[in-house]
């Protein structure tokens, strides 16, 4: 090798160390400026997650909050069916004491009298007193004899032979049934033609 070519391949070492040297600045470079960028990106994800952390927890105590209103409303509702079921006959009770007060003038009028027929008549007045007070409230008197038998309204305790009235007709009424407003209370019971 003559002195010109070590010289040149000497010169191309220094080169080639150079340039690897300016690599391995380039590279720190590059490592040092995603270094802060990573750290960008976690401290951007940080407060990301901090304000997510927030709206949950924000979230979260508005749902306890609407649990605790609804579980109040639940109890106060369950409280409020409960008296209205406890005192929900109040008006009719009120109705019938000047009922039962008559009654009880009656049953003392009787211990004394010797008359029957007052004492009866006062009876009545009060059966029609007690009986308005409650056609007021609804109740109906059910009229059973001579119509067609209905299971619905009706409840069949005999059978009899007729020859007056069609098979299938009620032809006596044993106890009356009533009706509230539109709903059966008692059906009437009933001899049945048959």
């Amino acid at each position: 090798m003559s002195t010109n070519e070590m010289k040149e391949s000497a010169n191309m070492d220094e080169r080639q160390e150079e340039i690897l040297e300016q690599e391995e600045v380039i590279e720190a470079n590059d490592s040092a400026a995603s270094g802060e960028e990573t750290k960008e990106q976690t401290t951007g994800e940080s407060v990301r997650i901090a304000e997510l952390e927030r709206l949950a927890d924000e979230h979260q105590n508005r749902y306890l909050r609407a649990q605790a209103d609804f579980d109040n409303f639940r109890r106060r509702t369950q409280k409020e069916k409960e008296e209205l079921a406890q005192y929900a006959s109040m008006k009719l009770i009120t109705q019938l004491l000047p009922v039962l007060d008559n009654f009880n003038r009656a049953l003392q009028a009787g211990e004394g009298a010797s008359g029957t027929e007052s004492f009866a008549k006062g009876v009545d007045m009060i059966f029609r007193q007690l009986s308005q007070v409650l056609e007021a409230e609804g109740l109906k008197t059910m009229e059973a004899e001579g119509q067609p038998f209905d299971p619905e309204l009706h409840q069949a305790i005999m059978r009899v032979e007729s020859d007056e009235h069609e098979e299938g007709t009620v032809v006596e009424v044993v106890q009356t049934g009533y009706m509230l407003k539109d709903k059966v209370i008692r059906p009437a019971m009933v001899k049945v033609s048959g």
